[in-house]
């Protein structure tokens, strides 16, 4: 047996023979049980016969592709439109809590708990029903205060979690608290907060299918009016199989583009270490070497 199989960490031992074979043992099985599932998923859609011509046959017409293609730009307006909006508004909220001021502190810690708690698509509703505002409006008004809101926090609590020597460094520089959130603390949680702003972003992106609950023509909506349509047989579950895969494609390019502002950011010449020059020993004093204890 090598060294290196021996050795161990200070997490977890190095597995034996027995504990490979039973580990493998476990990745047949799970790999089985997954197989299996498909196997009885498909077994199912056969069944019921949703994979028949009849089912399938609305995406053969241009005019179902373009409703389905003019509702992927709506939902993809929408979230556009909600994105840029949550974080201004996540922004100002963060900068808000993050006051020194007590009133303006109290107000935003009000707005965010009150934004937070309320459900989407309670807000999304009231202003389309009682303030009789267009679908689109109030989609992305409804997204907007829901997510601008949980980001705030996001925000707060980034910029709370840099080092506090940091902040104390700054002012001890002579730094304004404006130069120090811009030049120091906001650069420095960016990268903790990304991975965070993305996820709600993401949930911003799925949340537009609630726009469909308003008349909103949006991806899901354009989808109902197919999976709806007595003359194809009811194509539920063909729909689900169109829309979906492409729900999540967004979503994953909102991740592949998380990890690549965050790949960017390491490689930025700011972030990059700097080497410095080794010290020398050297005169401390312009008059010469360094101070010495008086002769008596």
């Amino acid at each position: 047996m090598t060294a290196t199989a021996t050795e161990s960490t200070a997490l977890y031992d190095i597995p034996g023979p027995k504990t490979r074979q039973r580990h493998r043992m476990y990745g047949v099985l799970s790999t089985a049980v997954i197989l299996g599932l498909i196997g009885w998923l498909l077994y199912l859609l056969f069944d019921t016969d949703q994979f028949t011509y009849t089912k399938w046959m609305p995406f053969e017409y241009k005019g179902i592709q373009e409703l389905l293609l003019r509702g992927l730009g709506n939902t993809l307006k929408a979230f556009a439109m909600a994105a840029v909006l949550s974080l201004a508004l996540g922004t100002v909220l963060a900068t808000g809590r993050l006051s020194d001021h007590g009133p303006v502190r109290w107000i935003s810690t009000l707005l965010v708990e009150f934004f937070r708690a309320m459900p989407v698509l309670v807000m999304i509703f009231f202003i389309f029903v009682a303030l009789k505002v267009q679908p689109l409006p109030a989609l992305v008004a409804g997204l907007t205060l829901y997510n601008g809101s949980v980001l705030a926090e996001v925000f707060r609590s980034g910029v709370n979690s840099v080092e506090r020597g940091q902040r104390e460094a700054a002012f001890a520089l002579g730094m304004r608290k404006t130069q120090v959130m811009t030049y120091v603390l906001v650069p420095q949680a960016v990268r903790s907060m990304l991975p965070t702003i993305i996820s709600q972003l993401v949930v911003a992106l799925k949340d537009t299918s609630l726009g469909y609950l308003i008349t909103y023509e949006e991806f899901l909506h354009a989808g109902k009016l197919i999976a709806s349509n007595l003359d194809y047989d009811l194509p539920f579950i063909p729909v689900v199989m169109v829309i979906a895969p492409i729900y999540i494609g967004m979503c994953m390019l909102l991740s592949w583009f998380a990890q690549w502002v965050s790949r960017r950011e390491q490689r930025s010449p700011k972030t990059e270490a700097v080497d410095v020059a080794t010290a020398e020993p050297g005169t401390l004093l312009p008059g010469g070497g360094p101070p010495t204890a008086p002769r008596l």
